[in-house]
């Protein structure tokens, strides 16, 4: 196995590996843009990422000229990258001439960075496009198939651990939203009991009473159960403040 192999191997196994427990977003494509260059003959690489709103940010960059190449991008909605992430699809400029009648702005930029030519990859799940991946290259001319291969391949694996560590985030937020709600709800249950015992009322006219204070007083129906049973709220306050006006 060559050198390159070996490193290649490394990174498609550093990709795919976000479900550690520290497992750091910036640094992770930080690795995708260093090693884009390190891999492919490419001079330069940024990342752009959307958030969920789609707006874009630039995430990672292997240079300074780079990231403000994707920073240009964004403030003047002009740019190669802007258009894979909408399309999904690569977007390919073999050299000034071409990149010009696309972006004209962008490529004067390009141009006093000192590149010659750009490839943007999409970094895309299916219809689901969450970024996309600039190759910047000093020489004019496109990639090699193979690398350009390489090149999806590498944002395609990055996008399915991005898409895995954030469904993971959100099921673990919709875990804790969960629990939440099944401890309020055991409060409710309590703060009903107390308060028909407390009233004499049935069980479903005292959490109708509960309620209709909860909403005339614009508090929510846990906090009102927690004070229900500490005492904290008087239950003749409680009906007249739970008394349709």
């Amino acid at each position: 196995m060559t050198s390159r192999e070996q490193l290649l191997a490394a990174t498609f196994v550093e990709l795919a590996d976000t479900l550690v427990a520290d497992f750091d977003v910036i640094d992770f494509l930080h690795i995708l843009a260093t090693r884009s260059v390190e891999l492919l003959n490419a001079d330069a690489a940024g990342i752009m990422l959307a958030d969920h709103d789609g707006g874009l940010h630039v995430m990672a960059s292997s240079t300074e000229e780079a990231r403000l190449l994707e920073l240009y991008e964004l403030q003047n909605n002009e740019g190669p990258c802007l258009d894979c992430f909408r399309s999904g699809r690569p977007v390919v400029s073999a050299d000034l001439p071409a990149t010009r009648s696309s972006w004209p702005a962008f490529t004067d930029e390009l141009q006093r960075a000192g590149f010659h030519s750009v490839q943007a990859l999409p970094m895309r799940l299916r219809d689901e496009t969450i970024g996309a991946l600039n190759l910047f290259r000093t020489e004019p001319g496109r990639l090699s198939e193979t690398d350009l291969e390489i090149a999806q391949a590498m944002a395609d694996v990055a996008t399915v651990g991005l898409i895995q560590e954030r469904s993971i985030a959100a099921s673990e937020v919709l875990a804790t939203q969960l629990q939440a709600a099944l401890t309020s709800r055991v409060q409710i249950e309590q703060a009903k009991g107390v308060l028909a015992q407390r009233t004499g009322l049935p069980m479903g006219q005292a959490f109708q009473l509960m309620r209709d204070y909860a909403r005339g007083s614009g508090r929510r129906l846990r906090e009102v159960a927690a004070h229900i049973i500490d005492g904290s709220i008087d239950e003749e306050l409680l009906r007249q403040r739970g008394r349709p006006r």
